[in-house]
């Protein structure tokens, strides 16, 4: 009997995660920074295991609710929103952009508040996390105009990583589309998920960005979802993008 119970013990932050509440990585900052309650205590630990069915999880004093139906929208969000849940200065956010859904979801990363394109949204942490963590490496493509005539050096240092503030960025897929009078169109892939990271490397590299749009985030695209509106997954597109994150976790293991 006990070692059934703790069988159906999880995480504290995966159930959150599973439950809506935020991405796996976010709900890891909620524990430690104390706005997070189990049976009437405060859990600051991130090695806490919970039950689910049987607990009381609170998260800033409201009642968590374990989610049982795993939703998955896309959102062609526009420049000037913020990729997050709430905002302290009043901005508009992703979640303004989807007033009728009735799940409670979470944008998947961030993309930036001068930026637009794809931002993904779900209650399904063990998806989000794939998306989301380093060593899953998944890659998110971009399209970006930047001023100026970048020559061949200087893709090049692109591809091969910009030492920046917090560190050289990882390689990157960097190619050159068009070139304008006084700018130029590149398309970018990268897998890492710095603060304005592709911002920065062209500021680096002394081609500042007019306009950056993320088109693709592993096997999700912007198909069929115009500006500012948003779409929910398919089944058939369930059932790829499980997948993939199944591949990706099986391709961790075997590094």
């Amino acid at each position: 009997m006990v070692r059934r119970n703790i069988l159906t013990k999880e995480r504290l932050q995966k159930v959150l995660a599973q439950s809506g509440v935020a991405s796996r990585r976010a709900s890891e900052r909620l524990i430690l920074a104390g706005q997070v309650e189990v049976n009437g205590e405060i859990v600051r630990t991130l090695g806490v295991k919970v039950d689910p069915a049987k607990d009381v999880i609170k998260v800033k004093g409201e009642l968590v609710r374990p989610s049982e139906r795993k939703v998955y929208y896309l959102l062609h969000k526009p420049k000037g929103v913020v990729s997050t849940c709430h905002d302290p200065r009043g901005r508009p956010t992703v979640l303004d952009f989807l007033p009728r859904i009735r799940e409670r979801v979470y944008p998947v990363g961030r993309l930036d508040f001068d930026s637009e394109g794809l931002v993904f949204l779900t209650n399904d942490g063990d998806v989000a996390l794939v998306f989301t963590h380093p060593r899953y490496q998944v890659e998110k493509r971009y399209l970006v105009e930047v001023q100026g005539l970048p020559n061949l050096r200087t893709i090049g240092r692109l591809q091969s990583g910009v030492r920046l503030a917090d560190g050289l960025t990882a390689p990157a897929r960097v190619r050159l589309l068009k070139e304008l009078p006084n700018s130029s169109i590149l398309e970018f892939g990268i897998h890492e998920g710095k603060n304005r990271q592709i911002r920065r490397m062209c500021e680096a590299v002394g081609h500042p960005v007019v306009y950056l749009k993320r088109f693709q985030m592993g096997p999700l695209d912007l198909e069929g979802v115009p500006l500012g509106e948003y779409r929910r997954l398919r089944s058939a597109e369930v059932r790829e993008l499980r997948a993939f994150a199944a591949q990706a976790r099986v391709a961790v293991k075997t590094r």
